[in-house]
């Protein structure tokens, strides 16, 4: 079988962010665009030669089409072996299960995440390296340098791979496996978590209900928590896989989970409730009468790691985004353990992990995991968290508020700006860098501020350091203004604003949210001017 080599022409956008290269399936589909975003990955690469290579994704829209070209080139390139999921399919944190667990030289990861899928939807192609996380940001600016003067790609003209039986086949020299995506998880998840009390905890009675959004969590969910935990028929809804995300958004969040959430806040709706996204790496978690933000879990999943087998020894220390709330900072406190901050993007908590330096992490866009793999895990944090109930016999609500009365509570929203115009939206940030060197001792609002600030992480492992990652302001009371442009979008930019207000454990715990920070949301405007600049009126999303 000839390996062929195909001439190709460089495009211009193919640069991948902390989450790879995310674009429209349109764009995707142009000629060559796959290959040479595959082959410029390859090409930045060394010593991959008979190794071996994971592939799999969500099931969204082109994923098959694509699979067989990243095997084709995978093939082609040297690589001894491909693991994929059946049919295609593995959730991102599985993915990375898969890489660490069979010692893979790295593996690609095909998904857009949260965002919509389908014909007119966005697709997405990361590469993640040996230890299951994403590539480092020296790898990636590689792969954008490589993508620039591409001008060939190799392949293997052969029959598609048959993706939907288990078992070995063969594509030039190179053994495809395909291998059921959902096992190899489902036993790292009995090994973490005291199944035998979930058990218990659902034949008691205990109701929930699981989103899966239509979307890549499904099997997995109906595995575990129908079939392994003994949770009733109907406990996973929207749990088959569709290329469209039938046609929804599989973004777990207030918005997108609306009708979950009313439930929950019924008399006779479930005890608790989640979801999951488009990929399985977020997470969203509310129980009767109480949604719990995700900077909340991250503290209370930390707070209670001990209760879950896996974690009995203690934690390390954790890590949230800068973004997040500071609710985690206090529980590291308590624990004494270490804590760090980093920029937004799971690649940056890995050197931490793997120095051992950390145990949990999160990012207040609903993501959270462990050093049990090298991604947020969202279908992990739903077992953690059903750990806790089981072990606590408490409600989530009194769960919550215990943890309030202990730590104090951080008020805390994100109002995005979605598709933005790419020039107002930088111009707009821009200016708030300029403004930040005089605010600090100035008191605006009745509130002094303490530091104003871009964002700069340096690495306590590896030394490197990461720029221009988010603007901030903070003042004494340990409030905060977040400002920063998400490179998660396809189309225009998405502009955040992350606020934030500490209420110590004796003050008041039961203000509406957006009530206890309209004083920052007023101060945002004056300083930043978002509406004026963009002509928006309010935010897209508010969560």
């Amino acid at each position: 079988m000839t390996i062929q080599t195909i001439k190709t022409t460089p495009y211009a956008d193919q640069k991948p962010g902390t989450s790879g290269l995310r674009k429209r399936v349109t764009v995707y589909q142009q000629p060559n665009y796959v290959e040479n975003y595959i082959q410029a990955i390859f090409d930045s690469l060394e010593g991959f030669a008979g190794q071996t290579l994971v592939i799999g994704g969500d099931g969204r829209f082109y994923n098959d089409v694509a699979i067989q070209k990243a095997i084709r080139i995978a093939a082609a390139n040297g690589f001894g072996k491909v693991l994929v999921g059946q049919g295609g399919l593995l959730s991102t944190p599985a993915a990375s299960n898969v890489i660490r667990h069979y010692k893979a030289f790295g593996g690609l990861v095909l998904s857009a995440s949260h965002n919509p899928g389908g014909p007119e939807g966005d697709f997405g192609i990361k590469y993640n390296i040996g230890n299951g996380g994403p590539a480092p940001e020296k790898i990636t600016d590689a792969v954008f340098a490589r993508t620039k003067v591409i001008d060939t790609y190799k392949t293997l003209d052969t029959p598609d791979i048959d993706l939907g039986s288990i078992g070995t086949q063969e594509i030039g020299d190179m053994v495809v496996e395909v291998i059921d995506p959902v096992k190899d998880y489902a036993t790292l998840m009995e090994q973490l978590f005291d199944f035998g009390a979930i058990r218990e905890l659902f034949a008691s009675g205990f109701r929930m209900t699981f989103d899966a959004m239509h979307a890549v969590t499904g099997p997995y969910a109906h595995a575990i928590l129908e079939g392994m935990l003994g949770a009733p028929k109907g406990t996973v809804i929207n749990g088959t896989p569709s290329p469209s995300f039938n046609d929804g958004h599989p973004d777990p969040n207030l918005v997108y989970c609306k009708e979950m959430y009313d439930l929950l806040m019924t008399p006779t709706g479930p005890n608790f409730g989640a979801a999951s996204d488009g990929d399985g790496d977020r997470n969203l978690i509310i129980g009767k009468n109480r949604f719990v933000t995700p900077s909340d879990s991250l503290a209370l999943l930390a707070a209670n790691a001990h209760l879950a087998p896996g974690y009995k020894g203690g934690i390390a220390g954790i890590a949230r985004s800068m973004p997040t709330s500071a609710a985690a900072d206090r529980v590291a406190e308590k624990l004494g353990i270490e804590m760090h901050e980093t920029p937004t993007g799971w690649k940056f908590f890995g050197n931490l992990l793997d120095a051992g330096r950390v145990t949990i992490c999160g990012e207040e866009s609903a993501g959270t995991g462990s050093n049990h793999v090298r991604e947020k895990d969202g279908l992990w944090a739903v077992l953690l968290w059903l750990n806790i109930l089981a072990v606590r016999k408490q409600s989530v609500d009194e769960i919550v508020r215990e943890h309030w009365a202990t730590y104090g509570r951080n008020y805390y929203t994100r109002h995005d700006y979605e598709e933005v115009d790419s020039a107002i939206a930088n111009a707009l940030v821009d200016d708030l860098r300029g403004r930040l060197a005089g605010l600090p001792g100035q008191v605006l609002q009745g509130l002094e501020v303490a530091y104003a600030d871009d964002f700069t992480y340096h690495d306590p492992v590896d030394g490197s350091t990461s720029a221009k990652q988010g603007v901030r302001v903070g003042f004494k009371d340990g409030s905060r203004i977040v400002v920063r442009l998400s490179g998660t979008g396809t189309v225009g930019a998405t502009l955040r604003v992350y606020l934030e207000r500490y209420e110590p454990a004796d003050g008041q715990h039961d203000l509406e949210t957006q009530a206890a920070l309209e004083p920052l949301i007023k101060l945002t405007e004056s300083l930043a001017g978002i509406k004026a600049r963009t002509g928006r009126s309010e935010p897209s999303v508010i969560t």
